[in-house]
C-alpha cells in the first residue's frame, strides 16, 4: 500500500466503465480481476504481479480474493504486488471473504462473531492493508443467528476495517433475512451477493434474486461468468492441458463427466452455436460474447474475471467494445440459442401494466 511520493503508478481507467456496487456509492469497474483457483494457487511469483499489473493499466482497479483461496496464498499475493507496484490505497477497491478458516478448530470457520472478526483481521494481515473496501460472507452459516451475524459485520465496519458488507452463494431468503434484521437495528445490510451467473446458470440470479434486486437493489460481483471456461470453446473436443478442468480435475470431475452426457452435449453443440454468432456477427470470440452479456445485465455490478496470464485479461476487456452491440435483436437471438431463460412470475391471467408505467 503506497501514500505520497511512495505511489508508482497513476490509475488511469482508460475506456473501462463503472457502476455503482449496489445501493452503495462505491463506484466499480465492470470487471474487475479475482484470485480464485489462479493468484496464489496455479499462479505464484512475478507472473502474479504481471497480471495484476496489466489489469491496473486497463482500467481494473478492483481485485477480489478471499481467506480460503490458495490457504491464504491469493491474498498474501496480491498484498505482496500491491505494494511493490507501489499502488495507491485510495485508488483501488479490495475485496476479501469469510467463511472457511485456514485452521481447523472449530471457531477457525464459519460465520460466528469470533470469526467474522479474528479472521478479518488475519485477513488483513496477509493483504498488508488496514483496511478491505468490502468484506464478504463466503457461504451463509445456519448455525450461527443471523443477529450475530449482522452485527458482527457491522462491528468490523465499525472498526474501520471495511466499508461494507456483502454475501456470497446465499439463498435470497438467507439475504432477505439479514436485511430485514438490519432494518431492524439500524445497521448496515448486505450491499451485494457474489453468485455464479453465466448463460448456463441463470435461475438463481435471474429469478430467484429478482425481488432483491427491485427491493434493496441489490448488486451481483459475478463470478464463474464463463462457466469455469466452458463458454470459451476450448472443452468442445476434450479437456487440454493446462485448462482449469486439467489443473483442478478433481474439484470439476463432475463438470467433466457431464460434458459426455446428454446435458453437456447439449451445451456444447449451444457453444459452438454462440461461437458461430459471435464471430459472424458481432466480430468477436464467444469468450468475449459471454463477458459482455452478463455484464450487460443491469444487476450486474462488476464481473469478476479470472486469468493465469496477463494476455487473457487484455483478450478478455475486449468485451467492453462488444457490450454496446448487444442490442435486442442480438439479445433475441442469443436466447433462441440458449433456451433456458428462466420464467417471469405467474400473473394468473393479470393483464400486463402499461410499460411506461410504474411497474
Amino acid at each position: 500500500m503506497a501514500s505520497g511520493s511512495d505511489v508508482k503508478v497513476e490509475f488511469d481507467p482508460k475506456n473501462m466503465l463503472f457502476r455503482r456496487l449496489g445501493p452503495s456509492g462505491l463506484r466499480v469497474p465492470v470487471f474487475s480481476l479475482g484470485g480464485w483457483l489462479t493468484l496464489g494457487g496455479t499462479v505464484i511469483g512475478d507472473p502474479v504481479k504481471d497480471i495484476m499489473k496489466v489489469a491496473f493499466d486497463n482500467g481494473i482497479n478492483m481485485f477480489d480474493t478471499a481467506e480460503a483461496y490458495a490457504k491464504g496464498q491469493s491474498e498474501l499475493e496480491m498484498g505482496r504486488v500491491i505494494k511493490e507496484l507501489g499502488l495507491r490505497r485510495t485508488d483501488l477497491i479490495v475485496t476479501t471473504k469469510l467463511f472457511w478458516g485456514l485452521r481447523t478448530g472449530p471457531n477457525d470457520g464459519g460465520l460466528s462473531r469470533k470469526h467474522i472478526v479474528e479472521g478479518t483481521k488475519e485477513c488483513l494481515e496477509r493483504l498488508g492493508l488496514d483496511y478491505v473496501d468490502v468484506i464478504f460472507a463466503h457461504r451463509p452459516d445456519v448455525s450461527v443467528p443471523m443477529e450475530e451475524i449482522v452485527r458482527a459485520f457491522n462491528w468490523v465496519i465499525e472498526k474501520g476495517w471495511a466499508f461494507y458488507w456483502a454475501t456470497s452463494e446465499w439463498s435470497a431468503y438467507e439475504i432477505e433475512e439479514a436485511q430485514h434484521i438490519a432494518t431492524k437495528l439500524g445497521l448496515q445490510g448486505p450491499i451485494a451477493e457474489q453468485c455464479q451467473h453465466n448463460m448456463f446458470h441463470r435461475e438463481r440470479p435471474e429469478k430467484e434474486y429478482r425481488p432483491l434486486y427491485k427491493k434493496y437493489q441489490l448488486g451481483t460481483t459475478v463470478f464463474s461468468a464463463l462457466a469455469s471456461g466452458l463458454l470459451t470453446g476450448k472443452y468442445n473436443a476434450g479437456i487440454p492441458e493446462g485448462t482449469r478442468f486439467s489443473t483442478h480435475s478433481n474439484f470439476f470431475k463432475g463438470t467433466v463427466d457431464s460434458l459426455q452426457k446428454e446435458e453437456g452435449l447439449i451445451k456444447i453443440r449451444k457453444v459452438n452455436e454462440l461461437n458461430v454468432l459471435a464471430e459472424q456477427e458481432l466480430g468477436c470470440t464467444i469468450t468475449q460474447l459471454a463477458l459482455a452479456w452478463i455484464a450487460k445485465n443491469p444487476n450486474t455490478s462488476t464481473v469478476i474475471l479470472g486469468a493465469s496470464k496477463p494476455e487473457q485479461v487484455l483478450d478478455n476487456l475486449k468485451a467492453l467494445d462488444v457490450i454496446p452491440k448487444l442490442t435486442p435483436e442480438i439479445m433475441d437471438k442469443i436466447e433462441a440459442i440458449l433456451q433456458n431463460q428462466p420464467a417471469a412470475p405467474a400473473t394468473f391471467g393479470r393483464p400486463a401494466l402499461d410499460i411506461n408505467g410504474r411497474q
